[in-house]
């Protein structure tokens, strides 16, 4: 039987200046799992997603991938992992093309998916040689989902996904979550919005902006 991968979370504290974002924080996200982070604007959703993508620190506590630390196996996580934030990830002088290109090269073990097919599967097939900053942000931000499509992790960190998509770009990304969690991948998500992922579980975690 195939041993599940876990992302556990465990006595989070992180403070911004006089502010306490979280305190004592303590979740289990396993494969085919995903986590809702909620709060308004301000409460800390995004330093939430960068601290467990690594990419921040936490003041306290410890993130866990797969029963080891963060601290420790650094390097290891962050090649499990793929984030989409606020910002897209895509250089504007490239094309779609170009910049799932120029990502692939860049990943430890560079997946051998047919990057026209991901362009193809994100509804980029007409864009896929122009230049991004020819897009609209919707397209742009199809160009980041690409991304994740391209990365064959296990575990993928979005900030917002639902930023500047229309009704089929929604539908798309819903879908592309769903395929993640039935291949037993795992999804942490920050969103004002919730995104039906069902028959999958979705737990939540609320950060509370007066904290």
């Amino acid at each position: 039987m195939e041993q599940q991968d876990v992302l556990a979370v465990e006595n989070l504290d992180i403070w911004r200046g006089e502010r306490c974002l979280c305190r004592n924080l303590s979740f289990r996200v396993s494969s085919g799992e995903a986590l809702q982070v909620q709060g308004q604007n301000g409460a800390g959703k995004t330093t939430l997603i960068r601290v467990l993508t690594g990419l921040g620190r936490a003041d306290e506590g410890d993130v866990l991938w797969r029963g080891e630390s963060l601290r420790r196996n650094g390097e290891r996580y962050r090649a499990s992992l793929a984030y989409l934030g606020h910002s897209n990830g895509v250089k504007l002088g490239l094309s779609p093309r170009e910049n799932l290109t120029v990502a692939g090269a860049l990943l430890d073990k560079p997946s051998s998916a047919d990057i026209g097919a991901i362009l193809d599967r994100v509804g980029l097939h007409a864009q896929a040689d122009l230049p991004c900053g020819m897009l609209s942000m919707g397209q742009r931000r199809r160009t980041g989902l690409a991304r994740l499509l391209l990365s064959n992790v296990r575990l993928w960190f979005l900030d917002e996904p639902l930023a500047s998509l229309d009704v089929a770009g929604v539908k798309l990304l819903t879908e592309m979550l769903k395929a993640h969690l039935n291949g037993s991948g795992i999804v942490i998500f920050a969103t004002h919005q919730a995104i039906e992922l069902a028959p999958h579980p979705v737990k939540s975690v609320l950060l509370d902006s007066k904290a």
